[in-house]
């Protein structure tokens, strides 16, 4: 709360106006500010209007209770207003909110209340029917999708004997009721696909999902439910509650003796263990890891006692190294997702593989690494028997991945090993240099460069340097720190003869083209694959500031073709690079009609794709002749009357020398 006394004094002052209010005024006011103060999301002005209305245990909405929003405002005496732009109610600062916060004692057990509201809401007779109305007209029930998908969140915050004895009046119904069905649409949005049920979330799966244990207790016990039923995404009410932590509720499903605590879900093939690993729920990790697969024994002396007594212990052994469909196991999803607590615990355990490798190689040690979790990192390599340098199937370590997501924390713990190779490349011949150049990985560059086994111009297998990676992807500062290497050549070709002034000439780094061009031993004019200088690439990109260094440039040739004759001007016209065809056309060493090897000319290329600005420019020139035909006879009047492209076609035969050709 804020330190400014006259500010709380003015809030108490005001909150006393609101309780001296007579007649409704002062349980309006007080009801409002509760529910604004409290709420899961903002509430919109019908939303606030109805549930002031809604009076707890009540058959139904007395539409005279139904307050207008002026009534609501006026009631909260200023301290509430009306966001315009989303049609929601709000406090009047967030300094509101802190002093509601803390004076516990101005609302009654705020979520109970709240849970009460919305669970006598969804309990209305009026409600009910909606779920079997096939037009489903939800008029009126503004309060509906609210007290749907947040009913549950409120009442595990503050649980009472009400709102357990509503929740199961609820639940009793609730596979034929339409708030089943709108929290299901919730869920299916936690989920890329979702599978066809006919039921596709049960009361039991709510109950495990909100968490909420004494409910959990009614709603088992009022009839027998199979345990381990997937809903319409794969999942069992134990995945539902292992996911989100509720603790209590997973131990009351396992204590239930048809539940199977090891089985896959359906889209995945993820255990409940592995979806608390994932999650970071330690506690119920532990309550997993506690079903042990129990010998037997002496039992198992008895005739025909083995088998029977294998398969009922067997369904409630948990293997916390099963993998999923992508091949995951539990330790993997734990030390991707930074959770070390969990990871401690998995590896007590001796039947944990710590270099069991998912679908795509990865072990959970790459995991950690590639999630930057550098405290789950230490745990794996302080343990025996971890490979640091494994390589996945396209050839890559750890200190790879680490290296490419900018885990700087892990490249410095992985650098420290002996048993850790920096210059490896992968199965493209790309280092970890290269990685680091490509995404801009500042403080990796740093690291590497100062080792001595590291070669900071080593090509991959299309010959491309780190240098070239930097710069095609605009890593200034990483091109910088190359540049002071007397190691690093900054005009190597690649197998495509492409320089890395090249690179960064197509993709219009005109930062990194200034860079190379200071330097000498840079050629800025170089043709590499298909004959296209760096001018050539920048201009058919409309790479304009780029053109313009280029062209600043005595040692470029501004009109120079490529292996098919297309000149500079050529691509920018054929591509409509307006602003490039601009720089072009101001050289008068240029030739705005040289063909290329078909014999089509900068303005048949333009015409031919319909650039009207492009062709414009360039009829502005007296020299520029719009009737050359290309190799075939083509004109590019006819090519723009070819393709329809009418504003092109209107420009070419307000010049008068402009004629079709026949073919």
């Amino acid at each position: 709360m804020t330190d400014d006394s006259g500010l709380r004094g003015a809030y108490d002052a005001t909150i006393g106006r609101i309780k001296a209010q007579e007649g409704g005024g002062a349980r309006l006011g007080m009801e409002s500010l509760m529910w604004i103060s409290h709420s899961e999301r903002p509430l919109s002005v019908d939303e606030i209007c109805q549930v002031v209305a809604v009076e707890i245990g009540s058959a139904e909405i007395n539409p005279n209770n139904v307050p207008s929003i002026r009534t609501v405002i006026s009631c909260c005496q200023g301290l509430a207003a009306v966001d315009e732009g989303s049609s929601t109610i709000r406090l009047i600062h967030f300094t509101l909110k802190e002093y509601l916060a803390g004076h516990d004692d101005l609302f009654d057990r705020p979520h109970s209340r709240i849970a009460e509201t919305c669970l006598t809401y969804l309990n209305f007779q009026a409600i009910k029917d909606l779920s079997v109305s096939r037009s489903r007209d939800l008029r009126g029930t503004s309060l509906l999708e609210y007290s749907s998908l947040y009913w549950g969140t409120h009442m595990r915050m503050e649980p009472s004997y009400r709102s357990r004895c509503l929740a199961l009046d609820l639940l009793n119904q609730y596979d034929n009721h339409i708030s089943a069905e709108l929290l299901w649409e919730l869920v299916k949005k936690l989920f890329p696909i979702h599978l066809s049920c006919v039921k596709p979330f049960s009361a039991l799966h709510c109950i495990s999902y909100f968490g909420i244990t004494e409910v959990a207790i009614g709603v088992i016990g009022t009839k027998r439910w199979d345990m381990n039923h997937r809903d319409g995404v794969g999942l069992t009410p134990l995945m539902w509650a292992a996911r989100y932590g509720r603790e209590e509720v997973v131990k009351l499903l396992l204590q239930q003796k048809h539940t199977q605590p090891d089985i896959p879900d359906a889209l995945h093939g993820r255990t409940a263990l592995s979806w608390a690993a994932g999650s970071g729920h330690e506690g119920v990790v532990r309550l997993f890891l506690g079903r042990l697969f129990v010998n037997p024994g002496p039992i198992g002396r008895w005739r025909g006692a083995p088998q029977v007594l294998s398969v009922l212990f067997r369904r409630k052994y948990v293997n916390p190294d099963k993998r999923d469909n992508g091949g995951k196991t539990p330790l993997s999803w734990a030390a991707g997702n930074g959770c070390d607590g969990i990871v401690k615990l998995l590896l007590e355990r001796k039947d944990i593989s710590l270099n069991r490798a998912d679908n795509y190689g990865r072990t959970p040690l790459m995991w950690a690494a590639k999630g930057g979790c550098d405290r789950v990192v230490e745990l794996l390599l302080e343990r025996g028997g971890v490979y640091p340098n494994r390589l996945d199937p396209h050839g890559r370590t750890l200190l790879s991945w680490a290296v490419q997501n900018g885990r700087d924390e892990v490249v410095k713990l992985l650098l420290q090993r002996e048993d850790v190779d920096p210059n490896r490349p992968d199965n493209d011949g790309r280092t970890l240099l290269s990685w680091a150049a490509q995404n801009g990985r500042d403080e990796a560059v740093k690291l590497l460069l100062h080792r001595e086994d590291v070669n900071p111009d080593m090509p991959n297998n299309d010959g491309q340097t780190l240098l070239s990676w930097a710069a095609r992807n605009g890593r200034d500062e990483v091109v910088k720190l190359l540049l002071q290497r007397e190691d690093v050549n900054p005009d190597k070709p690649d197998n495509d003869g492409r320089t890395p002034v090249s690179w960064a000439a197509r993709n219009g780094r005109d930062e990194v083209v200034k860079l190379l061009l200071a330097r000498e031993d840079v050629s800025p004019d170089r043709p590499g694959g298909g004959g296209l200088t760096p001018l050539s690439r920048a201009a058919r990109n409309g790479c304009d500031r780029v053109v313009k260094l280029l062209l600043e440039r005595e040692d470029v040739s501004p009109d120079s073709p490529d292996d098919l004759g297309r000149t500079p001007l050529s691509w920018a016209a054929r591509n409509g690079r307006g602003d490039v065809v601009n720089l072009l056309l101001e050289r008068e060493d240029i030739s705005p009609n040289r063909c290329d090897n078909y014999g089509r000319t900068p303005l048949s290329r333009a015409a031919r794709n319909g650039h009207d600005g492009v062709v414009e420019l360039l009829l502005e020139r007296e020299d520029v002749s719009p009737d050359i035909p290309d190799n075939l006879g083509r004109t590019p009047l006819w090519w723009a009357t070819l393709h329809k492209h009418d504003g092109v076609v209107k420009l070419l035969e307000a010049r008068k020398s402009a004629t079709p050709s026949a073919v």
